[in-house]
């Protein structure tokens, strides 16, 4: 059976009234290089949360600027405060003080990003960290800092540490430093992924007028608690790796 006439029979609810869709779709091909490119509904996703967390970081320094010590703070500039403490002392509490300036910005742009991608579900959007090809870059951008700054403060230690405790567990230590951005990578993806297609089937196979009232407390859980949850460890991963990668050398 052709998969498009599987897809059809399996992900129909009530005959043909209501279709199950959770698939990642092109809308716009594009030429690159002799090759098809698509815009598809991840890359319309991410242009809208890019677009919408650009908006708030203007208006976020805008009332940072516009702040006098003499005046007490609106609502919107003790959101961004909260927000920046938080994030500031998240960082400063699993790396240490003497490291978390170095790591605070992009750890704090990692965490909203993931977090506003996460909870783009609430909007009917397909959230982007659904998609592996958003999640397995942010892991490999992680990796790349680990062993950067694994050379950078351990030099030869860092290949020091592959052969240790013994000579014989070169090849488990190798592998686990490979495995590092395909586990946290997986680990994202999976969760969202199976929160995407859960709330898609929910929609899809639920009479519409249930569907006004029940998925809200799925939403609840699938998009805001487990996407908090997700987006909390693979930033806190990431601290831990580099800090363990700096070790005590800064």
């Amino acid at each position: 059976m052709p998969f498009d006439s599987f897809a059809n029979n399996v992900f129909l609810a009530k005959g043909n009234e209501q279709q199950v869709d959770f698939f990642i779709h092109g809308y716009t091909k594009f030429k690159f290089f002799g090759s098809d490119v698509y815009l598809t509904t991840t890359h319309i996703s991410m242009i809208i949360v890019i677009a919408a967390l650009l908006i708030f970081a203007v208006f976020a320094n805008r009332a940072i600027r516009k702040a006098t010590p003499d005046q007490v703070p609106g609502p919107f500039l003790n959101v961004v405060e909260l927000i920046v403490e938080s994030l500031d002392g998240m960082v400063a509490g699993s790396m240490g003080a003497s490291k978390a300036p170095k790591f605070r910005n992009y750890v704090g742009a990692l965490f909203l990003f993931i977090l506003a991608c996460n909870l783009s579900g609430l909007l009917g959007l397909r959230p982007p960290t659904a998609d592996y090809g958003v999640t397995f870059p942010l892991a490999i951008i992680t990796w790349v800092m680990i062993q950067y700054n694994g050379f950078k403060y351990q030099k030869f230690g860092k290949i020091k540490g592959l052969f240790e405790p013994i000579f014989l567990f070169f090849p488990m230590n190798l592998i686990s430093e490979f495995s590092t951005p395909v586990s946290m990578s997986l680990r994202l993806f999976g969760n969202i992924l199976s929160g995407t297609v859960m709330t898609g089937l929910i929609y899809g196979l639920l009479p519409k007028v249930l569907t006004l009232i029940w998925p809200a407390a799925l939403h609840i859980y699938l998009d805001v608690f487990s996407g908090a949850i997700q987006t909390y460890v693979f930033c806190m991963l990431t601290m831990c790796f580099v800090s363990d990668a700096i070790g005590d050398q800064a």
